[in-house]
């Protein structure tokens, strides 16, 4: 894998994105055998849904991916010591990445493509409900593979038990880094379980503060999108917080969303994932902060307002992987932020944190060149 050239790779990921439109109407067939398996009432259905406009998309973002930099071989740290030894830090690939997801087959070409364009292998551990179509997507990926003459256990997807995620959690000496992408209960059961390092990613609690110097029109629109673009996406709204001195104009604020979203006064510290939103009123800013405190799982969040000093407080003091001032949560994403695509959102602090693309998905190693020199 280290050694195919970033030209190949490109090439690879090209002709994927091309397969994938030209594929279209297999992919779409395993995926309505998936989706005959789920309620459309299942808030997750969203989630498993493949159409042939988000295939176009996701042949997109592959061809984007191709189209990035290579992200190894960047030496970022170089010095000559005074015993002449040259010391270069490069980056380099993880080696063997396993993905453990639920439901959203796209997820499959993203961490395919980013592992793939950054030099890892990559196994992936789907979830039961999208069986149907890892299969049928693993399999085309395998194709393209063979095709190019590389070899298709570059990626391999396991059985959909979990048994196989129990296997894949303590592969130690096989696979190098662990990622779980879904909820809360998956996150937690990676981090509690493995004994090959993880990143934690994902469970998003959201919160949006609409505070005393907010705009009306700008809290409507990024309230209303950051809830209702997706509802069933890590990024989307959970609970918003008002100022006391602004509650007059919370039904305007949540104009858009009527009828549509079930609004409830409690219930703080869940991800909804459905058409539901906590609404809280707070005393003042540092209330809200409080709270946001208390409840946030570090992934997304957002202020209303037009105070400039305020805005800086909340993102100062806020403690998340993206913070927003006056736009939608809904931006958190790779593809959004011009990474071409991620693998997931990381919400801890120890290394990567927010979405992680080609970057992040290297570590380095030191590189040192000598002319004989021993240490006395």
């Amino acid at each position: 894998m280290v050694c195919i050239t970033d030209e190949k790779r490109n090439e690879v990921l090209r002709s994927l994105a091309r397969r994938t439109v030209e594929s279209k109407q297999m992919l779409l067939d395993a995926n309505a055998a998936d989706l005959a398996k789920m309620e459309r009432g299942n808030p997750l259905y969203d989630r498993l849904l493949l159409t042939g406009e988000r295939l176009d998309d996701i042949a997109r973002d592959t061809e984007k991916v191709a189209a990035l930099p290579s992200p190894l071989g960047i030496v970022t740290k170089a010095r000559r010591l005074d015993n002449g030894l040259f010391l270069r830090r490069v980056s380099v690939p993880f080696g063997v990445i396993g993905v453990i997801y639920e439901a959203r087959p796209n997820v499959s070409f993203d961490v395919f493509s980013l592992c793939f364009k950054s030099g890892n292998a990559c196994i992936l551990k789907g979830s039961k409900s999208a069986e149907n179509s890892n299969k049928a997507i693993v399999g085309l990926i395998k194709e393209v593979l063979s095709e190019h003459g590389i070899d298709p256990f570059a990626v391999e997807l396991l059985p959909s038990t979990h048994e196989a995620t129990g296997e894949l959690l303590n592969a130690t000496g096989y696979v190098d880094l662990c990622i779980p992408r879904g909820g809360k209960r998956l996150i937690e059961f990676v981090r509690d379980t493995a004994r090959v390092p993880v990143i934690e990613t994902g469970a998003g609690v959201v919160h949006v503060y609409f505070d005393k110097d907010g705009d009306i029109e700008k809290g409507k629109a990024v309230i209303a999108n950051s809830k209702m673009r997706r509802v069933s996406v890590c990024n989307a709204l959970d609970c918003l917080l008002v100022h006391k001195d602004r509650e007059k104009d919370l039904p305007a604020l949540l104009e858009p969303m009527q009828g549509k979203v079930e609004f409830i006064y409690g219930d703080y510290g869940t991800e909804w994932m459905d058409y539901k939103l906590a609404i809280r009123i707070v005393d003042d800013f540092d209330a809200a902060i409080r709270h946001i405190q208390t409840y946030s799982s570090g992934h997304s969040e957002c202020i209303i307002t037009e105070n400039e000093q305020t805005a800086w407080r909340f993102q100062t003091l806020v403690d998340a992987a993206c913070v927003y001032v006056n736009a939608s949560t809904g931006f958190t994403d790779g593809g959004q932020f011009g990474l071409g695509a991620e693998i997931g959102i990381s919400t801890q602090k120890l290394g990567p944190r927010g979405p992680m693309a080609l970057e992040e998905m290297t570590t380095y190693k030191w590189l040192i060149n000598g002319d004989g020199q021993v240490r006395q």
